[in-house]
């Protein structure tokens, strides 16, 4: 099933509105999950000063970066419409 990841640090405003700002597009049909970077030197690393980045993760295919800093939300939707091509479901439980 399809479901985000949200690439995060406390206290970074960015990360807090484009979470809330994914919120809003997808509503609680997806998955979100959230990952504080700071918790991984590996992590902060490699998206130390990109925070916030948004994945969206599909099986059987490598996670697609589609966003930083700020909600592309056109991004978003044309990787919602993926699963009618590979034929998943929407829904990430």
């Amino acid at each position: 099933m399809m479901y985000f990841t949200l690439y995060s640090r406390t206290w970074c405003h960015l990360c807090d509105d484009m979470l809330q700002a994914l919120l809003a597009l997808v509503g609680d049909g997806y998955r979100v999950d959230v990952i504080d970077i700071d918790a991984d030197p590996a992590l902060v690393e490699q998206y130390d000063e990109l925070v916030p980045v948004l994945q969206g993760c599909l099986p059987g295919l490598p996670p697609q970066t589609l966003c930083h800093y700020h909600l592309d939300s056109a991004a978003v939707q044309q990787f919602l419409d993926l699963p009618a091509v590979h034929g998943d479901g929407r829904r990430g439980d």
